[in-house]
Formats: C-alpha cells, sequence, structure tokens
C-alpha cells in the first residue's frame, strides 16, 4: 500500500474496527455512543455532564438521552454538583464498570482477530502503544 495520509487512514480503518465492534455492542444491549460515554468516564477523572460532553465529543443536548439511557439500566448515576447545583455530576455505577470491562475485553479479541490480525502480538501492542502516545500528546 502506497504512503497514505493519517487521517484518511484512520478514518478507513475505524470503519473498519466500528463494523467488527458493533456486534459486541449489541450483544450487550449498547449503542456505540453508549459505550463511548460509559469509556469516558471509566478513564477520567469524576465528571460533570458537561465537562463529560466535552470529553467525548457529543453536542451536550445529545448526551442527555445517552445518559437517561445508562441510568435507567443503573450504569450511571448522576446527582448534583454540590458546587453549582445547576449541574450534574456523572458517576460510573459498579454494574457501569463491570460492563465496561466485559465490553472492552470482548473489543480487544474483535480488534485482535478481525481487525489486527495482520500483525503479530509486538506489533498490535506498538500500534496501541503508539495511538496512546498520539492521543495524549
Amino acid at each position: 500500500m502506497p504512503d497514505i495520509e493519517l487521517a484518511a487512514a484512520l478514518h478507513r480503518l475505524a470503519r473498519v474496527a466500528i463494523d467488527a465492534e458493533l456486534p459486541v455492542l449489541r450483544a450487550h444491549d449498547l449503542e456505540m455512543w453508549d459505550y463511548v460515554v460509559m469509556c469516558g468516564l471509566r478513564d477520567g477523572p469524576t465528571r460533570t455532564q458537561a465537562s463529560l460532553a466535552d470529553a467525548v465529543g457529543r453536542d451536550r443536548t445529545r448526551l442527555i438521552p445517552i445518559l437517561d439511557r445508562l441510568e435507567a439500566r443503573g450504569l450511571v448515576t448522576r446527582t448534583p454538583d454540590p458546587d453549582d447545583r445547576r449541574n450534574r455530576i456523572v458517576g460510573l455505577t459498579d454494574a457501569g464498570t463491570s460492563l465496561a470491562r466485559s465490553v472492552a475485553t470482548g473489543i480487544r479479541e474483535v480488534e485482535d482477530t478481525d481487525v489486527l490480525s495482520p500483525l503479530d502480538r509486538r506489533e498490535r501492542a506498538a500500534l496501541r502503544s503508539l495511538l496512546g502516545k498520539l492521543l495524549g500528546a
């Protein structure tokens, strides 16, 4: 494959990865945005709804139905912010943390077998490490 631009390559790879991950999410009765929000809560500090929306790149008004769905399933909690009662603090419940962990395991398996299968174990680890480094920069 000739050299391709980073955005083009990542976009194509993201489509392949999402298509591979959707069956895992469906098996857990989750939508992709549900899982993105759960990961934002799992990986970050306790967040207000507004900061969570910013962190996951979802419009604040579109985040509310996602949180409603997750809260109805007992996966997240929303409590008044003691510093500003107009805000809500969002957190994963134990059930939410457990489900996020289970889904992550399933997604990792699908990534390794369906998406990253041309790479050996070291190359997969290196790719994940490099992507993490770029995202952290």
